[in-house]
């Protein structure tokens, strides 16, 4: 979503049931942002998407202050909860807002938590909601406990397409720090020729964030799987490579799917 600041909605009530402080949310949000911008939404999704017209900068501090008076009156399992009842449906903002909810809370979170948000994965509807959920909650998780990266690689095998792009996503943080490049590899061998599109961005994606931060053992393997991967994996995986290695890299473009 892009960022410019519009008007800001005060906090929502800390009373009531997690049901009901979730309601309260969705109206601040339905009053809070702008048509203009609601009908500029649909071009960044190939699907139609369902929009308040909120842009990013502003809900991520409204969702701030909701977050300060909730948790403040009602503890972080409160909030939670909130979170959870907000990220359902298909209004773009209220999952995004369930997310900015508990943005950097991670590291008190347990494994419990990262179960209620792998459930949250049936629940995708767009790569919005997908990327803020996998991206800013799943894998600095993941990264902060290596040993959950196992449970990530299962969701490779999912026949659901949000599923398998999380299981590339959510090692993107642990990537940045050098971290899973076993996992990586058994990863991409998996969904190398996954025809669909958001899984082939996603493994890009977290070939990139490899390549960019460890690029002495990346290289060679994009070498290795040049002739096996998909155009838009390989294209995304080198883009910020030195030209060189990018060029050895696609030399058999023409070739590939």
């Amino acid at each position: 979503m892009p960022e410019r600041s519009t008007t800001q909605p005060s906090a929502a009530s800390s009373t009531g049931s997690p049901a009901e402080v979730a309601a309260q949310i969705r109206r601040a949000l339905k009053t809070g942002g702008s048509a203009e911008h609601a009908a500029g939404v649909q071009w960044f999704f190939k699907d139609e998407v369902s929009s308040h017209g909120w842009y990013t900068a502003d809900l991520r501090r409204a969702a701030v202050r909701f977050r300060r008076e909730v948790r403040k009156t009602r503890g972080l399992d409160f909030l939670i909860k909130v979170a959870d009842q907000l990220f359902v449906g298909s209004v773009l903002e209220e999952k995004v807002a369930a997310v900015f909810l508990l943005e950097k809370l991670d590291g008190e979170f347990d494994d419990s938590e990262l179960k209620l948000f792998e459930s949250w994965l049936d629940r995708i509807s767009n790569w919005a909601d997908h990327d803020g959920l996998v991206h800013c909650l799943i894998a600095p998780m993941v990264a902060a406990k290596p040993a959950r990266a196992k449970t990530v690689l299962r969701w490779a095998k999912s026949p659901n397409r949000w599923h398998r792009r999380a299981a590339c996503v959510a090692l993107i943080r642990g990537a940045r720090a050098r971290m899973f490049f076993p996992e990586i590899r058994k990863l991409s061998e998996s969904l190398l020729t996954d025809e669909d599109d958001m899984v082939q961005k996603g493994l890009g994606w977290l070939l990139r964030e490899t390549a960019k931060f460890d690029a002495k053992r990346t290289v060679p393997y994009l070498m290795k799987i040049r002739s096996r991967a998909r155009r838009l994996v390989l294209r995304t995986a080198c883009e910020t490579l030195p030209p060189a290695a990018k060029k050895r890299i696609l030399a058999f473009e023409g070739r590939r799917r």
